[in-house]
Parts: C-alpha cells; sequence; structure tokens
C-alpha cells in the first residue's frame, strides 16, 4: 500500500499483480453470494443456513464445481437456486470476463492493466485481441445456453409443468455449460440414464463450455472450411478432449459392463450413453447418471484421471487442462528421445510453456496429496472415497462418492480451499500469494545431481 500526494490530500493505492486481482474477485464474490444464502429468504424452510454451509454452496458454485452439502433442489428456495445459479454463471466465465463485458456495455475503455489481467484469467500467450475475445464469450455463452435451454426444456416439459419445465431447463443449461454440476432433482440425471436428448444435450453443453472460447473463436475464424489454419492450442485441445472422450467411454464401458450396480442392468443403448456420458462428465461438470459410489475401483480410477486432467484453457471447466497434460507427454517424449527442445507436432514448445506446464502439474500433485493426507485424518473414511473427493474439488467436477454431507467442518473447509485453488489454479493462487523475487542477472555455478 503507498500513500502519494501532499500532507493536505493523501490518496492510498495498492499495487496487486493480476494474480492477486483475480484471486481476491474471486474471494469477494464467494463471501458475497455466502451472505445471500444464508438469510432466511433462501431456504425453502425459511431459517437460516449455517454459515459454513452457504460458504461452501457459495464457493462450489463459484468455482463451477457441483459438490454441495445440503440439497439445491429441497433446501434452498427459489431465491437461493436463483443466487447459485449467478454464481455459477459468474465463476464460470470468470469475474474479469464479467467486470470487461459490464465495462463495455456501459461503454468504458480498457485499460492497459485490465487487459493484463484478463490476460491471466484466460491464460493467453498475448494481449491481442482480449476485448474481441470477452465480446466473443459474451455470444456464445448467451447462444449455447439458450439453445440448450430450449432443448431441455422441451424434453422436461413432458415430465413436469411446462413453467416448472423452462425453469428447469434453463437452470441445467446455464449449469453444464459453466461446467457446475449444479442440479434440482437431488439425484442428478440418474432417471435420464438412456434418454437421447437429456444425454446428448447436457454432454453437448459440458463440451463446448469446457474446450475454452479461444478454441470457439479460432474454429469460427480459421476452421470449418475457411481459408485459415488452426493454431497450435485448438489442434491440441481438440485431439486431447477427443482422445480421452473416446478412450474414457471404452475403458468405462469395459470395466463397468458386469458391474449390477451401474451398467449390467441397462438396456444395450443405456450401456453406450451412460458411459460415454461418465466419460465426457469428470473433465469437470459433474453431473452423473450412474450412482458413482457403487463403481469399480478401475472405473474410479479412470474418473479420478479424467478428472485431474480436467478441460482446456480459457473454458469454464477445471483441472491442470487438456493442453498441459500434452505438454507433460510431449517433454517426456522429447527427453526419451533424447533431444534438446521440447517437440509437439511440426513445432518446438517456448520453455516457458514447459516449465509452466511442470510448475502446474507438481503444484496440482501436491495440493490433491496435500488435502488427502489431510481428510484422511479429520474424516472416517475409505482412502479411495477421500482421493476421490479431493482430485473432484481439484478439478472443480463435483461428482461424489456421497461423502460431502457428511463431512466434519474441517473437513468442508479444506474441500472448500481445495476448490478455490482449483477454480483460480495452483499456479496463479501460488504467484498470488507468494512475494515474486526478480533474480539479479547472474546465472549461478552449473552443477549436477544423480537423478532416476
Amino acid at each position: 500500500m503507498l500513500m502519494n500526494g501532499s500532507n493536505n490530500s493523501p490518496r492510498w493505492s495498492i499495487n496487486l499483480t493480476p494474480a492477486q486481482v483475480l484471486t481476491l474477485g474471486f474471494a469477494g464474490v464467494i463471501f458475497a453470494g455466502s451472505l445471500l444464502l444464508m438469510i432466511p429468504q433462501s431456504t425453502a424452510a425459511g431459517k437460516v443456513t449455517h454459515y459454513v454451509d452457504a460458504l461452501f454452496t457459495a464457493t462450489s458454485a463459484v468455482c463451477v464445481t457441483g459438490l454441495v452439502v445440503v440439497d439445491t433442489g429441497s433446501h434452498w428456495s427459489l431465491l437461493g437456486q436463483v443466487v447459485t445459479i449467478l454464481l455459477i454463471q459468474i465463476g464460470g466465465l470468470g469475474i474479469m470476463t464479467m467486470s470487461t463485458l459490464f465495462a463495455l456495455l456501459i461503454g468504458k475503455r480498457i485499460s492497459l492493466r485490465e487487459r493484463l489481467i484478463i490476460q491471466e484469467a484466460t491464460g493467453l500467450s498475448r494481449m491481442g485481441g482480449l476485448v474481441r475475445l470477452t465480446r466473443a464469450i459474451l455470444l456464445v455463452t448467451l447462444a449455447t445456453e439458450g439453445i440448450g435451454a430450449v432443448i431441455l426444456a422441451i424434453r422436461f416439459a413432458s415430465d413436469m409443468s411446462p413453467v416448472k419445465a423452462v425453469y428447469f431447463g434453463v437452470y441445467h443449461a446455464v449449469s453444464a455449460f459453466c461446467n457446475a454440476g449444479f442440479d434440482l432433482f437431488g439425484v442428478s440425471l440418474v432417471t435420464y440414464v438412456g434418454d437421447f436428448t437429456v444425454n446428448l444435450a447436457i454432454t453437448s453443453l459440458i463440451i463446448i463450455g469446457g474446450i475454452g472460447f479461444t478454441v470457439i473463436t479460432d474454429l469460427h475464424e480459421n476452421g470449418l472450411g475457411r481459408k485459415g489454419r488452426l493454431s497450435l492450442h485448438t489442434r491440441t485441445a481438440l485431439k486431447v478432449t477427443a482422445s480421452l472422450i473416446v478412450f474414457g467411454t471404452a475403458l468405462l464401458y469395459l470395466f463397468e459392463y458386469s458391474n449390477p450396480d451401474t451398467l449390467q442392468p441397462l438396456p444395450a443403448h443405456a450401456r453406450l450413453f451412460a458411459a460415454y456420458f461418465h466419460a465426457v462428465t469428470p473433465r469437470t461438470a459433474g453431473f452423473n447418471t450412474l450412482p458413482v459410489g457403487k463403481m469399480t475401483i478401475p472405473g474410479l480410477l479412470i474418473t479420478l484421471i479424467l478428472m485431474f486432467i480436467g478441460a482446456s484453457p480459457g473454458g469454464t471447466g477445471g483441472g491442470i487442462k487438456t493442453t498441459t497434460f500434452a505438454t507433460i507427454l510431449a517433454t517426456v517424449k522429447s527427453i526419451l528421445e533424447g533431444k534438446q527442445d521440447v517437440e509437439y507436432g511440426d513445432k518446438r514448445l517456448a520453455r516457458d510453456i514447459v516449465d509452466r506446464s511442470l510448475a502446474i502439474t507438481i503444484l496440482s500433485l501436491g495440493l490433491v496429496i496435500l488435502t488427502t493426507i489431510l481428510l484422511t485424518i479429520t474424516e472416517k473414511r475409505l482412502l479411495v472415497e477421500v482421493l476421490f473427493e479431493t482430485t473432484s474439488a481439484f478439478g472443480t467436477v463435483g461428482l461424489s462418492m456421497g461423502i460431502t454431507p457428511n463431512l466434519t467442518t474441517a473437513g468442508k473447509v479444506f474441500i472448500m480451499m481445495t476448490m478455490f485453488a482449483g477454480r483460480v489454479g495452483p499456479l496463479t493462487l501460488g504467484m498470488a500469494l507468494a512475494q515474486r523475487i526478480h533474480a539479479a542477472p547472474v546465472r549461478l555455478p552449473e552443477d549436477r545431481l544423480l537423478v532416476g
């Protein structure tokens, strides 16, 4: 904090890095949301919600996770549900994106500092076209959520009143596009396990929201039959996403095929729908059509891997991101081949991209391990249950083996911290908390360690 000006008119200013602005922005929205959810008017019973539960719900909504300690459809009133979906929308699009959209609507000029913060929020390597990207984000969001809401409302109309169907359609379309996983049914989408319309609509919303707005913009400008060439980022995000969905579907189908609690009792088409749905939703949406707590251990492990990798940069999902995963694989491959540079496709990856990917992966693994250890101390649960819950929180997924509502207060705090770190990003959060030291222009003597 600095004080400028004369003695008669002091002026205070706080110099915050973009990472700190983003972190404080998310924290501020969570705090405001928790206060709104705590009031009696936000609950169906008209009673005050315990602050830890209100804070947990607000954190889960803003971090677009979907883990809940109270049932969304029965505990919260219409006001409470509207608060949750607004928090999901803000959290899904990002604090700075929402702020920029508001500034553009009122005609405010976007400063260089604000552009730097948007760049940090979207994960882009350059500032060019940030405001244009923000406008595209708004259009894509409104169009995708609108189409999804109409499709779901028409389908739900056969099961409920038209007004309720429209409300449920809008709520679940926003929740799916933002990769949040909040639902009003109480059992997620288990009752629609074999429904073609619901499965296709929800998974499409999840994939579009999680693929990243930069990818969608690039596809619009340079793909779909146009003369331009898709960027390496777009090609990588699409390739990894498709690969994870295909292999995830195949492996989950294989491991759960004979499980009497999941796929075995279902008709042939419903089995395929369910396997596909559960290959998409861990990439970080949190909806489920199968009882997750009854899946086989191999099925749970595949789900854990999908949750940890997550969605793509610049989208509404969490995890270490598809491009980070691809960079790590490319790094290992290049080392095994004895190459000095990390090569991917027909390009040489920049050193800072490789370093950032390694840092994100190691910090993420460390966070998951630390939280898992803490929960094994505070909760009397199996290791696989605790690890699953922790990874789901970090990846902002929302899938649960059923232990979240019964967590101790300490356990809820640990999960909230993990959700927050997962949404903001471990590297961004670390940069926000750490005092960055600029190294002197001196290179230390080189030495060697025995590794491997």
